[in-house]
């Protein structure tokens, strides 16, 4: 993981690989921003002209570099876009500066060490440059043969230092921000480590057992239910999705607790660690990526290690729904119906409407202990991307004013949702001859169906949210701000921000 620290030292005298400056589009050309006034009085104030002359615009994500002035010990200059300048007495948007921090991090892979000079005028503006900057700085190489070696010729070690000039790092404000974007950055890295494992090391059984490890380090207490186990406890929709598969499924719950806790939240979280889609098996094409179908698991995961490493004064449970979606002789038929952990009984139209199957058991399984909310994270439906599509996640729910406070959480820590609404009249499509509720409804609507799916497991009274993550779980194009290829580690940050806003009172 990449350093991070503050300094108040001035640019020219810091000993780094380069310095990060940004640079904003303004009306009649590039615009430097604040931050980076001894670089620019060093090229005598003509540094905007220079960069002009290299092309650069200030467009978001854009990179310039350039020789650092004489007299500077950083041999660089990269000069990072901050999309348009903001209005007359306004500061730069956080997210703005996060996604900057971000681009700029890549860019100096192989680097050890980066100073950025980027707008700072308080703690939240260095929480936002510390997170975008360990986030976009994020690499994912276990598996490739130079990976780990900076020397290596075909790799780039990550860039190892940051350090934020215009901090204070004596002030409680400014440190807190810094352990809060260390503390968030690590869990979320962590979780597109776990999207990012190839499904052969990671199955229902390991995944467990990497929770049961974190949970011992930050003092959560674990349970994991096994196939025994769940069997006993009559949990039908997640044996019913692992019943084809060689590795048995897992139930596993995180409890974070805090002595001054007032409230209790409960995430639940999408585990599949590969979907082939069962006997309604995928098409070509369609299933090379399924690894990442347990990324609402990480999420949640994630999540929950990060209240505990913060002490958020809020309990928060975490349900991992781990199963393995595999076709095989005894493998859960279309047709086949499935007693679930609440009692009700589903029919399987389609077994590849397996993800709403086991959050049904662990969304009745969180309900029983009567939280103050629960929301669920699960790569559900393609008909969420299709409705939103790869960068913005659906935000559905019971409560509408749960949903926009989760909307509103989201839109804090940049990360795209909307709101979408539960149809009632789509509810009828479920309906089943020969069971309680079937697994499939109206085709069109689909990521609402499956929402109202999973409303039928949640205990009544309850406030409930689901986060539908399909679309931005996993980027298969080019990295883009923070935001790497392959795992991003979505909805962790909303999750984080839901129980901080808990903590402290704010959602009543």
């Amino acid at each position: 993981m990449t350093a991070l620290t503050l300094s108040t030292a001035a640019a020219p005298g810091l000993r780094a690989d380069a310095i990060v400056i940004g640079v904003a589009k303004g009306a009649k050309g590039p615009v430097v921003a604040p931050g980076a006034e001894a670089v620019d009085k060093a090229y005598d104030g003509r540094l905007a002209g220079v960069l002009e002359t290299l092309g650069a615009s200030g467009a978001e994500g854009e990179v310039t570099k350039l020789p650092a002035p004489s007299g500077f010990k950083a041999p660089l200059v990269l000069a990072v876009g901050l999309g348009a300048v903001p209005e007359k007495d306004a500061d730069y948007d956080t997210e703005a500066l996060r996604k900057a921090a971000g681009v700029a991090a890549r860019a100096l892979a192989g680097s050890k060490k980066a100073a950025f000079a980027l707008p700072l005028t308080d703690a939240a503006d260095a929480a936002a440059i510390g997170e975008g900057a360990l986030l976009g700085a994020y690499s994912f190489d276990a598996y490739k043969a130079n990976g780990q070696d900076p020397k290596a010729k075909n790799g780039k070690a990550p860039l190892a230092e940051v350090t934020l000039l215009g901090g204070k790092p004596r002030d409680k404000a400014y440190k807190a921000a810094i352990e809060r974007a260390v503390a968030v950055s690590e869990e979320l890295n962590r979780a597109r480590d776990l999207v990012n494992t190839p499904p052969n090391d990671l199955n229902p059984e390991s995944f467990a057992a990497i929770a049961q490890a974190a949970a011992k380090e930050h003092g959560i207490k674990v349970q994991v239910l096994d196939e025994k186990a769940l069997a006993k406890g009559g949990y039908g929709g997640i044996l019913g999705v692992g019943a084809g598969s060689a590795a048995g499924p897992r139930l596993v719950k995180l409890s974070y607790t805090s002595s001054k806790a007032k409230k209790h939240l409960a995430f639940v979280g999408k585990g599949i660690t590969y979907d082939s889609g069962g006997i309604s098996l995928k098409p070509a094409g369609h299933n090379e990526t399924m690894k990442c179908d347990m990324s609402g698991a990480a999420a949640v995961f994630a999540a929950v290690v990060a209240a505990a490493r913060l002490g958020l004064e809020v309990n928060v449970t975490g349900w991992l729904a781990l199963a393995e979606n595999m076709p095989s002789g005894s493998a859960t038929r279309p047709g086949d119906v499935l007693r679930m952990y609440s009692g009700k009984t589903v029919e399987v139209l389609n077994t590849d409407a397996e993800g709403r199957l086991v959050l049904a058991d662990a969304l009745w399984a969180a309900s029983q202990e009567k939280p103050d909310a629960i929301v669920d994270v699960a790569t559900l439906t393609g008909a969420m991307v299709l409705a939103l599509g790869n960068r913005t996640f659906g935000i559905m729910g019971n409560d509408d004013s749960f949903r926009t406070a989760l909307y509103e959480a989201a839109g804090e820590v940049g990360e795209p949702a909307w709101p979408m609404p539960l149809p009632e009249h789509l509810r009828k499509g479920m309906d089943s001859p020969t069971a309680d509720i079937a697994n499939m409804g109206e085709r069109m609507g689909g990521g609402l169906v499956a929402g109202l799916f999973l409303r039928e497991f949640v205990g009544e009274g309850i406030t409930w949210a689901h986060l539908d993550i399909a679309g931005p779980a996993f980027n298969e194009g080019g990295p883009f701000g923070y935001t790497p290829k392959g795992g991003t580690g979505s909805g962790v940050r909303t999750l984080v921000r839901l129980a901080e806003l808990t903590a402290a009172g704010d959602l009543g």
